[in-house]
């Protein structure tokens, strides 16, 4: 009987959501890793097949191969190696792909895969020339666009023309699925608790329209220099922005004084820094038959890159390239998940990708949630694996990423019957 080696995900697990500096701020990025990846190998222990390889995604953590940590912190034994992938914002996703490629390849039957993110404990850097702190490596050389993708975001809601009243809708939206399905129990069977923690810190369904109506710009240029030529954007109040995540966001006012007064992304149609972790096993469907779990088949996965001022859109660059792997449309798809790290991206993406927007973040997005960026794509495929899950719809599912320095990563799922 020949076997199947088509990759398929099982097991998709991910911790709470913590903003920054609360609920699991006392965690490393590797303590955080570790319960998920124990989990996952439980559950998928009844197999009986040896762990071939972690392979983690982290973005901003203190540097050194994080999955071989974390998968000795979980006790997955000495013998199981482990390599860290970083594609920023999408290292969690593209650690994913690389697991599922090698068992296509037939290099491996089983890999445990995701990504994770501590915010709270992620260390400051200095360049050795200056002495000046800096908590980005460039996504860009000197001589080419390098924003930060707070100002990318501001640029690209210009660009295209998404409105203030679009993006607080569609941010007012994420907290009221968020929160509906967190209290509702939906995330429940999906989370691994972390000394207690289990539930979401972010989500609040009193962030309605008219709560974000309050929240006044955050960025703001302070010169012509808007696509950030040689240096990072210099926008008024960039650092108040960039730790919103860490205080309560309900207390901004709208009186100007913070954040100026042009622009249209604010901190409450923006997602907050987070902690958090992701992962699953990438595996042979004959595996995912014999122990009897509920799969998704890796249908097509593609990476993309353009213009790095515009690098917001690159969840639709990579969106397309996979649909077209997969000879599909958009129209095929039944559930999306697409990073909400600001709402003028997610929409602008929808509006590239021609989407149902009815189809995305059915539960919500990073918005409400958080963005933990080298877990936040792991986090989407988790999410997929239960919306798809929950509901007897046959059709396929896209997960993307927009990355810093114009990328995107994509990954197009359907369910195993």
């Amino acid at each position: 009987m020949t076997r199947d080696q088509a990759p398929v995900i099982v097991a998709a697990r991910r911790t709470a959501i913590g903003t920054a500096g609360r609920a699991l701020a006392g965690h490393t990025v590797d303590a955080l890793a570790a319960p998920v990846l124990a989990a996952v190998a439980a559950e998928v222990a009844p197999a009986g097949v040896a762990v071939d390889d972690v392979v983690l995604g982290n973005c901003m953590g203190p540097g050194g191969d994080l999955a071989r940590v974390a998968a000795l912190r979980a006790e997955l034994g000495a013998h199981v190696p482990g390599v860290t992938v970083d594609r920023q914002c999408g290292s969690g996703l593209d650690a994913v792909i690389q697991a599922a490629s090698r068992v296509r390849a037939g290099d491996a039957g089983l890999v445990l895969a995701g990504g994770a993110e501590s915010a709270s404990t992620a260390p400051h850097r200095v360049w050795p020339d200056s002495g000046e702190r800096y908590t980005r490596a460039p996504f860009a050389p000197a001589g080419l666009p390098d924003p930060d993708m707070g100002p990318a975001a501001e640029h690209l809601a210009q660009v295209r023309g998404i409105t203030r009243e679009r993006q607080d809708a569609w941010a007012a939206r994420s907290h009221s699925r968020a929160a509906a399905a967190r209290d509702a129990g939906r995330f429940d069977a999906e989370v691994v608790a972390i000394d207690g923690v289990a539930r979401d810190d972010r989500p609040r369904a009193s962030m309605d329209v008219a709560m974000l109506a309050r929240f006044a710009p955050a960025f703001v240029p302070e010169s012509e220099d808007v696509l950030g030529f040689g240096s990072v954007l210099g926008f008024r109040n960039e650092r108040e922005h960039a730790t919103s995540g860490t205080v309560d966001i309900t207390a901004s006012g709208a009186d100007g004084t913070r954040c100026g007064t042009a622009g249209t992304v604010t901190a409450g149609n923006s997602c907050g820094f987070s902690d958090g972790a992701a992962a699953m096993a990438v595996a042979t469907a004959d595996l995912a038959r014999d122990l009897g779990l509920p799969a998704l088949r890796i249908r097509a996965t593609a990476v993309a890159a353009g213009d790095p001022a515009l690098p917001g859109l690159g969840a639709a660059w990579a969106g397309r390239r996979a649909l077209e792997r997969a000879g599909m449309t958009a129209a095929d798809l039944g559930f999306v998940e697409i990073t909400e790290a600001f709402a003028a991206q997610v929409l602008a993406v929808s509006d590239e990708l021609g989407l149902d927007q009815e189809t995305i973040s059915g539960d919500g997005g990073a918005i409400a949630l958080g963005h933990p960026w080298g877990a936040s794509g792991a986090i989407l495929l988790v999410r997929l694996a239960a919306r798809m899950a929950a509901v007897d719809d046959a059709r396929a599912g896209l997960a993307a990423c927009s990355i810093g320095g114009g990328q995107g990563v994509a990954m197009i799922v359907e369910r195993v019957a």
